[in-house]
Order: C-alpha cells, then structure tokens, then sequence
C-alpha cells in the first residue's frame, strides 16, 4: 500500500481530533507573537468544526504572550518569574484566540491542567466529563498546561506530551502536532540541509530518539525527542500521530485529505484500553520492583499477574496503591503497574508463596503483588 493509500486509509475514520500547536509557530524572539497564524489556524479549525470535526487545541505560548506584553527579550530563568509571566500571558493568549475564533462565530474555552488533574483517577474523568460537554456544545476547548502554578511534582513537562494524554482524556481518532519544521528528520534541518524529512513511521518503539536529534529552541521547550515521546503515547492508545509544519497554507486540511505531508506515525496494532494507558503513562513511578526471570517470562508472554514469589529486590517509598516499575534482572524497565501492598510490606513477603502472606504480615490485601488487570507490559 502506497503513502497516499496509507493516510487515507487513516484518516478517513477520523472525527474527534487533538490538534497541538507549538510556541515555535506562534511566536518568535524578534517579531513576538505571529498574529497572522492565530488567524490561519482560527479559521481553518473554525471550518472544520462545521464540517463535523471535533477539535481540542492543545496550545503553548503562555509565556511567549507573556514575554511580549512585559516586554522581556529573553525567557526568564526562575520557576517564579515563569510562573508570573505565564499569568500575565495566558490571559493575553485566550484573548487572542477568542478575536480570531470569534470571527467564525466560533465559541472556545480555556482548559488548564497539571500532571495532578490527569494522575488522579475521578479528576482524569471530570476533566473527560467537561471536555466532552464543550464538544457536544460545538465548543473548541484550548488546552495549556497551568504553568502559573505548576512546579515538578505536578509537571507534564510540555505539551507535545500533554497532547498524548489528551488523546486518551478523550477518546480521540488522531493526533496532529504542528512545529516549525516539516516533520521527523534524520538531522536538525535548521543546520543540515541534506536534513530528510521521514514521511511515515510504522513502529514508533523502535529507538528513534537516539536516531533523531533534538531541535529545542529557545521558544520550543518540547523538542523531537518529546514529539517522539507524545507519538508513542499516542500510537499505545492506538491513535496514529502526524507531525508536520504549521506555518503552511491550509495544513490541517491538507493533513486530513490524505496528502503527503509531514511525518504520518502509525499507532500499536493492539492499543492499550483507557484505563491501562493511564496507568502506563498518566502515572509516575514511586518505585520500582525487580523480578526474576520467571516472572518476567509469566508476565510479558503469558499475561500472568506479579505475584510476590517473583519479587526479588524491592526499591522506593511506595504505599499500597501506587505505580511502580517493573525490571528484570538486567536492569530495564519492562512494565508498571498498579501495586497492591506498600514498599515495607513487599520487602516483608518478597519471595514467598502467597498462601504464606497473611502468615508473615497478620493480613493479606491479595495473593498478587501486582494483578494483570493493574499490570501494562511496555
């Protein structure tokens, strides 16, 4: 099947659409912020909603507008004064949005979360709840991660990844994120010219981050290595990915019609359900396990749960509940999960038969330490 034959066989089912723009498109150190492609990218998404598309935009440039409005040439250091700029900008930003999307007589809200809001389970599906009413409202939700107030405990980290979980918040048919080059590259285009756009990737776990080199910039936090990262994410939930130049002329149509444009990232051929992809990546480790190869071989080939007789050296500060890594004996990563006693009592019955827990604790929460319905292989 040819390229062509490839993206329409993909997008032709695709209705609910995440759309992630970059702060490198929407702004600039020498000309602030790029009206002209708040306007383009109003009006395009503006048509496609009333063609029955339904889009979320994930949008940086908090604290570009931010920048612009204080009048700083150069991004602040300190996580305060980040914080301040992007209160001061991300007010400025919907503002804008709201001129140019209201030209289309098209309604937006504004959406901010934290790593916190997507971690915890009954705020995963609030926020699910209320992005689907603005949809069914005909409404564009605009999406940025709340960096007046986010510190590292509660950080996403940019929002190439927070597009990805997005997909999932939501339930979405693709992916689109718009950067200000044509696509993956084989070399920073930007300082190689014999620079080659890949036009499709069918595995995205294949090591592609030590292949392709990053292009973080100065008004680009979420370089290729994090568009890398949001693509997986994305391609787990079983949400193909198209990462491509959003200064060019109708790109979100283009993308949607089939054209050759851009890098087209395939999703997984078995995609994770909902909730295992938040377990897998809304999550962040509090700790890890190390097991032996038996229980490796049980868990990867055979879909068993972890029980504690192949635990073999337990890691962290971990309560009963929390997300842990799993590594085999080599020492890499191999799945997470969902643990069902905390980092001392595991230490406790590591290695024993689960006929013996309640033995050598004085209770027992389960006969798993990790049960395969909490357990995702990676």
């Amino acid at each position: 099947m040819g390229g062509k034959d490839i993206r329409k066989k993909t997008f032709e089912k695709a209705r609910r659409i995440v759309v992630k723009v970059g702060s490198s498109i929407l702004a600039s150190p020498e000309k602030g912020l790029h009206r002209e492609v708040f306007s383009h990218l109003a009006k395009e998404i503006s048509e496609l909603r009333h063609q029955g598309y339904e889009i979320v935009l994930v949008s940086s440039g908090a604290i570009a507008a931010g920048m612009e409005k204080l009048g700083y040439k150069t991004r602040p250091q300190s996580i305060t004064q980040k914080q301040a700029t992007a209160a001061v900008g991300q007010s400025r930003l919907m503002n804008i949005y709201e001129q140019y999307f209201s030209r289309s007589q098209q309604m937006v809200a504004q959406i901010l979360l934290t790593h916190d809001d997507l971690s915890h389970r009954r705020r995963f599906l609030n926020a699910r709840n209320t992005l689907l009413t603005l949809l069914e409202l005909g409404i564009i939700p605009i999406i940025n991660e709340n960096d007046t107030v986010v510190v590292d405990e509660i950080k996403v980290g940019d929002n190439d990844n927070l597009s990805a979980l997005v997909t999932n918040l939501i339930g979405a048919d693709l992916l689109i994120i718009l950067t200000n080059i044509d696509g993956l590259c084989d070399a920073d285009p930007r300082f190689n010219p014999q620079a080659r756009c890949i036009p499709l990737v069918e595995d995205v776990d294949t090591d592609m981050a030590e292949s392709i080199g990053d292009t973080d910039g100065q008004w680009n936090v979420g370089g290729m290595v994090s568009k890398i990262q949001a693509a997986r994410k994305a391609s787990h939930f079983g949400i193909p990915t198209v990462i491509a130049c959003g200064t060019r002329k109708e790109i979100l149509h283009q993308i949607l019609k089939g054209k050759e444009i851009g890098t087209l990232i395939l999703p997984k051929g078995e995609a994770l359900s909902s909730r295992k992809h938040w377990i897998a990546f809304n999550l962040k480790p509090q700790g890890d396990v190390v097991v032996d190869e038996g229980a490796k071989k049980a868990i990867v080939q055979r879909g068993k749960s972890l029980l504690p007789s192949g635990v073999v050296k337990v890691r962290g500060t971990f309560d009963r509940g929390d997300l842990v890594s799993c590594t085999g004996p080599q020492g890499k990563e191999f799945a997470r999960g969902l643990v069902n006693y905390s980092a001392p009592e595991l230490e406790k019955i590591r290695g024993l038969r689960s006929d013996k827990i309640e033995q050598v604790l004085g209770y027992k929460y389960s006969d798993e330490a990790i049960h395969r319905d909490d357990l995702v292989v990676l």
